[in-house]
């Protein structure tokens, strides 16, 4: 179910990062979610299993390991904590619970495949649990589940070793059978560990002075009590004098016999109300002989009816999927166990029908060499009573089965409620990251067009104030020709050699941190130190510009066939910087500056990078070769001393192009 997948992914996530948790998933091919009440492969959960291993460089027995400490965490975090603890009193209880914990929760997850657990006590106090799976290679979460519930529940340290795996088929089909040795420490705080060592010899009278006040019987009573309780739960957790409590009744000094019950000489009670008071029941002997049955399942399957046939010749067992033998049978004697009526044995009218489940106790009947099946129809909805054309009238008034098929109506209804919520959540989840991967696309064509800061003020609905630079270094560059190279060749062709062209200008705005302001036609503007003011402005423009120079030569001129030749003017001076415009909104510059640098690029000559006075004066002492032009007319300024920029003395051609 996709409740394990989700576990599996917030351990990811908790421990290691969302990123790696992406790495895993998108190695292993698997989605970012899963539903809880949703069915998934197998697979699935194997191949995050495998990837993790390899992504964290930990062997698989220590992921599944950890896996099953954090699912023993995360199943108390999604409300099954009381459900849990309630399984038994110790730790040998909860373990032998597990089993009709999973039928319990199989009314839910009508689909689950659980595995089962059996478990022996052995003289020492230790355990042997065995493990059943019809799944390879997970037995390793075992300890870690258990372990955390012996720790959380019970206090007590566990330590679980494999001591026999073998694949059987005890059960039908392969399984895997592997068994655990698990033997108990007890967890000591500081303080009771101190009390523990320091009191040993005080204990060792004390117990003298109490097998003096008992009496042998009583005291081999109190013993066997305690070493019963003792082993299952921890033989040292409580120290001395709270067992001397335990077993003593306060104030009378007499030891406590326990519960004894009261049986009459002769059952007061007929074969036909018994057989009426338990419709469901079957007694059969150690050949599987039928020698008494409930009057419900006698209608159901008649040939009960016929004492002494085989109970296997009408019944298979579910569950534990045990071989149909007293001997299996009485192995699993603490499992619920599931029968299912043989379609062949049943009646006509039961043929269309899914087949009758029951579900119930074994036992054992030393004195009559017989077994006991104490059971009730395995039924969840009112809709499997309707299948089977039974009726609640069937079912015995003091039968819990009654208020499980009422109550488990509504609560199907419920998942299903949350189901749908669970799965309008997941869609919710994915509209919004492509809401938010369109967005990201939206902000990156809008960062495109105008500085960042103001783009942002522009969505907040706020004005944005021009702003003044004292000084900044702006580019102006066209194309040799052009208006002759436009008169020769279709449109389309002059549209894509500017776009060949401005893809390489635009990526050395990138690699220089310049700012496009515009292009008009051939023309190509930038600014260095606007918006974002920064000392090296000069430099880093005239750097792009030796770039600008490098890759016009790799634009072709449609005309002739030859790289295209530009013209690159460069000036320093004050702007002013605003928005303008409400509908295509615009960034641009003002002032003489602009003007001045728009003239270095008309004055200039092919091929060459055109510097004003000021401009040569910032990058005089910055490691670049220059050669003086002398003075030139200028339209609208007069007489003007300006430049030539010819190279950059440090920088490769490849630093210069940001190439590898």
């Amino acid at each position: 179910y996709g409740f394990i997948n989700t576990c599996l992914k917030s351990l990811v996530v908790e421990k290691y990062g969302e990123e790696t948790w992406e790495k895993l998933r998108l190695q292993a091919g698997v989605q970012d979610s899963f539903l809880t009440f949703e069915v998934y492969k197998d697979e699935i959960t194997m191949q995050l299993v495998d990837k993790a291993c390899k992504i964290l460089g930990v062997p698989a027995d220590m992921v599944l390991r950890e896996f099953g400490e954090y699912f023993f965490e995360f199943c108390k975090r999604s409300g099954y904590d009381h459900m849990l603890r309630t399984l038994g009193g110790n730790l040998y209880e909860f373990i032998e619970n597990l089993d009709a914990l999973h039928s319990y929760l199989a009314l839910s997850y009508q689909e689950m495949n659980a595995p089962s657990f059996r478990v022996e006590k052995n003289e020492d106090g230790s355990m042997h649990l065995h493990y059943y799976s019809d799944r390879r290679g997970l037995c390793h979460i075992v300890p870690g589940i258990i372990g955390a519930a012996a720790l959380d529940f019970f206090n007590i340290e566990i330590s679980m070793e494999i001591v026999n795996q073998t694949e059987e088929e005890e059960r039908t089909g392969k399984k895997e059978h592997i068994v655990f040795l698990v033997t108990q420490n007890p967890v000591f705080s500081y303080k009771e560990r101190n009390e523990f060592s320091s009191s040993s010899q005080y204990v060792a009278d004390s117990e003298k002075q109490v097998e003096n006040q008992l009496n042998k019987e009583d005291l081999e009573k109190a013993k066997n009590t305690f070493r019963e309780r003792g082993s299952s739960v921890c033989p040292v957790k409580k120290s001395h004098w709270k067992t001397i409590r335990g077993i003593i009744t306060l104030g009378k000094g007499k030891l406590l016999r326990g519960f004894d019950p009261v049986y009459p000489k002769s059952l007061w009670i007929d074969t036909k109300t018994f057989c009426n008071g338990l419709p469901f029941h079957m007694v059969f002997d150690k050949e599987l002989r039928v020698k008494q049955a409930g009057v419900s399942i006698q209608k159901i399957v008649p040939g009960l009816q016929t004492m002494g046939i085989c109970l296997d010749h009408y019944f298979s067992i579910i569950h534990p999927e045990v071989p149909f033998t007293i001997s299996s049978i009485q192995k699993f004697i603490n499992s619920q166990f599931v029968f299912q009526t043989r379609r062949e044995m049943m009646p006509e009218s039961w043929k269309q029908r899914p087949m009758l489940e029951l579900r119930g106790q074994m036992i054992w009947m030393e004195s009559l060499q017989c077994m006991l099946y104490l059971c009730s129809p395995l039924l969840r909805t009112l809709h499997e009573l309707e299948e089977r054309q039974m009726h609640i009238a069937d079912i015995a008034p003091h039968d819990v089965t009654r208020d499980l098929i009422l109550l488990n109506q509504q609560r199907l209804a419920e998942m299903e409620l949350s189901n749908q919520l669970e799965r309008k959540k997941e869609e919710l989840r994915i509209l919004s990251k492509h809401l938010e991967e369109e967005k990201k696309k939206t902000e990156a064509l809008l960062y495109a067009m105008l500085p960042q800061h103001v783009a942002n003020q522009l969505k907040e609905g706020k004005r944005v104030e021009a702003g003044e630079f004292k000084e900044c270094t702006i580019l102006f560059s066209d194309v040799v020709t052009f208006t002759n190279i436009c008169a020769q060749c279709e449109p389309i062709q002059i549209v894509l050699m500017l776009n060949s062209m401005y893809l390489r200008f635009d990526r050395l705005t990138t690699v220089h941190d310049v700012y496009k302001v515009e292009t008009i036609g051939d023309a190509y503007m930038v600014v260095g130190g606007v918006p974002v003011p920064v000392p090296t402005h000069a430099e880093r423009v005239a750097n792009f510009a030796l770039g600008m120079i490098i890759a016009a030569k790799g634009v072709q001129n449609p005309v002739s066939g030859n790289p295209i030749q530009i013209r690159v003017g460069i000036h320093t001076g004050p702007v002013l910087a605003g928005v303008v415009g409400e509908k295509m909104p615009r960034y641009c510059l003002f002032g003489d500056t602009v003007n001045i640098a728009s003239r270095m690029e008309s004055h200039g000559v092919p091929s060459k990078i055109h510097l004003s006075s000021s401009a040569y004066q910032c990058l005089k002492y910055k490691n670049f070769e220059m050669t003086e032009r002398g003075e030139i007319e200028v339209k609208g300024k007069g007489k003007m001393h300006t430049y030539f920029l010819v190279r950059n003395k440090t920088a490769t051609e490849n630093e210069i192009m940001g190439r590898p």
